[in-house]
């Protein structure tokens, strides 16, 4: 490589080019400035002269086994682990050196090897902090009982970060560091979610001290997480990722004090997909705010206005079936059928968007067009207040909110006279049945008068209605030249056209 062809060049070692991008033009290492590292045929190699790098190294690896003069050999090399970048936090490495009995393990009686209190110096001055602690480094030999002294590095949080989520199966064990029944029962983990700046350091060592212990007879798992998910980074207004460092953090206490928990929470999520990178502005909090007032009103000016009183079964299980009975017999209005298949496909979109998608801020979407849909039907039918289906829909509304916005959620739940707590309720799910896309069959009258009937499906805009009319054979008939004047839509019972 460039290094080894520098180190040539300063000491006069001869150099011998083996491999390059051409087999008829073979430079002079004299006239060579820098070193040809990519791949290439292999030249001045005897009988793998013409061979390209790839098949030529397999070639040579052969070559090497027939002589038994080598072969192949996997290598693995882990980095530093910061271990020489010493602190005077971390874990202590539970070593001793000894003059007479050299490196012994401190005996496990002895474990764990806590760190000193009291310690006011903190700065490495060339060595570890610790190894000016005397009351600390100084210690006897566990074999001899000689004087000996403690190892004074402590090892970077990557060591605790290795192995926690073992630990956490077994949490209060003061006599192994886990049971192995309990860590099979657990691990490994479903998911594990992070930023991409992890995987060169401590998913690593994640990994690694999981395949050792696997190794050594400790665990039953080769790997320690079944899926890996690197969340985007937050950048500033000028495009830069946020970081201590750099003074551009927005402080999420004073985004708290400000606008609420929730409102921030609904912000950050909403954002973009959850593997983005986002640019921070303080637009999301005003929409995700105004959003959360419309659902906080809209729950109020229910059980203000409601006729009805509340039952106490849940309108997703019971209720539900009987609305989907009433909709396929025809008793639901338009509008109100069209609400009950919204909050299905609701529940449906924002399950999926969820688990295993984490595309929350399509979820909120999902979540706001419901909103969308109830405040339109019990705006143009102020008749429907109350009634089961808008309930069904108002309950789901804030059940499906409550993983984005707990508290807000959990004193709308206790505000609907819901039994306590929210987050004791099953998760909704969706109707397969309730999706399906229903037809209805429109009269079309031209002037009052019956001149065709259309089918379209129940879901259908005014406009998708008013075209499918337009393009009617008898409709067109009936109009001749006349272009019409003016469509009355009457949702869910006719089509009427002036011409």
């Amino acid at each position: 490589d460039q290094r080894d062809f520098e180190f040539a060049k300063k000491y006069i070692i001869p150099i011998k080019v083996v491999i390059n991008h051409s087999a008829s033009t073979i430079p002079h290492s004299a006239l060579m400035t820098e070193a040809y590292t990519e791949s290439g045929v292999m030249v001045n190699s005897g009988p793998f002269n013409g061979l390209s790098s790839e098949t030529g190294s397999q070639k040579v690896i052969e070559y090497l086994q027939e002589k038994k003069s080598g072969g192949p050999k996997v290598s693995y090399r882990l980095k530093d682990w910061l271990i020489s970048r010493q602190r005077y936090w971390g874990a202590p490495i539970p070593m001793i050196h000894c003059p007479k009995c050299k490196l012994v393990p401190v005996p496990e009686k002895d474990l764990p090897v806590l760190l000193p209190e009291g310690v006011k110096d903190f700065i490495p001055k060339g060595r570890s902090p610790l190894a000016d602690v005397t009351a600390f480094i100084n210690t006897t030999c566990p074999q001899c009982g000689g004087p000996a002294q403690r190892d004074p590095d402590t090892m970077d949080t990557f060591m605790c970060s290795s192995w926690y989520q073992l630990r956490y199966t077994d949490p209060k064990n003061d006599t192994a560091i886990f049971d192995r029944t309990k860590a099979k029962q657990w691990l490994p983990v479903d998911l594990y979610i992070g930023g991409s700046e992890h995987a060169c350091g401590h998913l690593i060592y994640f990994r690694f001290i999981t395949k050792v212990l696997k190794d050594a007879g400790y665990l039953d798992i080769d790997e320690p997480v079944v899926r890996l998910f690197n969340h985007g980074m937050v950048l500033d207004e000028k495009g830069e990722v946020m970081s201590k460092s750099k003074g551009n953090v927005v402080s999420p206490i004073n985004l708290m004090n400000e606008w609420g928990v929730d409102v921030s929470r609904m912000a950050m999520l909403f954002f973009a997909p959850s593997e983005w990178e986002i640019r921070w502005t303080d637009k999301g909090l005003i929409g995700a705010k105004r959003f959360l007032t419309r659902v906080w009103n809209l729950v109020i000016d229910q059980q203000t206005n409601s006729p009805t009183v509340r039952q106490s079964n849940s309108p997703t299980t019971q209720q539900s079936a009987e609305l989907l009975n009433s909709r396929t017999a025809g008793l639901l209005d338009f509008q109100t059928a069209g609400l009950h298949r919204k909050i299905h496909l609701t529940i449906k979109r924002v399950t999926e968007d969820i688990d295993p998608a984490l595309h929350y801020n399509t979820a909120i979407s999902a979540i706001m067009e419901l909103v969308n849909e109830v405040q339109k039907v019990t705006g143009n039918q102020s008749s429907v207040i109350g009634s089961p289906v808008v309930r069904e829909a108002i309950r789901t509304t804030v059940i499906l909110l409550a993983p984005f916005v707990p508290h807000l959620a959990e004193e709308l739940w206790e505000k609907m006279g819901e039994p306590p707590s929210i987050f004791q309720q099953p998760w909704p799910v969706y109707n397969p049945q309730a999706i399906k896309t229903e037809e209805i069959e429109l009269p079309v009258q031209v002037n009052g008068r019956l001149r065709s009937r259309i089918t379209v499906e129940a879901t259908a805009s005014d406009e998708e209605i008013k075209q499918k009319a337009l393009a009617d054979e008898k409709i067109k008939t009936s109009l001749g030249d006349k272009p019409p004047q003016k469509i009355i839509i009457v949702p869910g019972r006719l089509v009427n056209i002036v011409a």
